[in-house]
């Protein structure tokens, strides 16, 4: 039997961002509970799913993506834990968040530094 997108969401999320991205959800739910849903049914149920990258792979797109737009620190945490989640090392990290300073330039990477030092601090 196929799973729903939002089975496939849930699971995903679980486990990818685990506790953080529960948060994430739980935290739309009296303002704007359809986008909590799109969230899970979206990048969680269609994307993450899809064959063709792993979930590694996919982390390291979405953190390189999140530090270059160098405004999304919440997400961008979020997505740290959940590379560090699926067997991203710390060095493979700063290694992507320090390519990024060629490309976005050094605010964004500093950024991004910045905030991947909050989220190894709080693990």
């Amino acid at each position: 039997m196929e799973h729903s997108r939002f089975e496939r969401g849930m699971q995903n999320l679980s486990n990818i961002d685990g506790e953080a991205g529960h948060k994430v959800i739980e935290s739309l739910q009296d303002i704007c509970p359809d986008l909590a849903r799109f969230t899970i049914e979206y990048p969680f149920g269609d994307i993450y799913s899809r064959p063709g990258l792993d979930l590694k792979s996919r982390e390291i797109a979405t953190v390189a993506a999140l530090s270059a737009l160098g405004n999304c620190k919440p997400q961008l945490k979020v997505h740290l834990n959940a590379a560090l989640n699926v067997g991203c090392s710390e060095n493979e990290l700063k290694e992507v968040i320090l390519q990024m300073s060629v490309y976005a330039g050094f605010p964004a990477a500093l950024n991004a530094m910045f905030a991947f030092k909050e989220v190894l601090d709080e693990r």
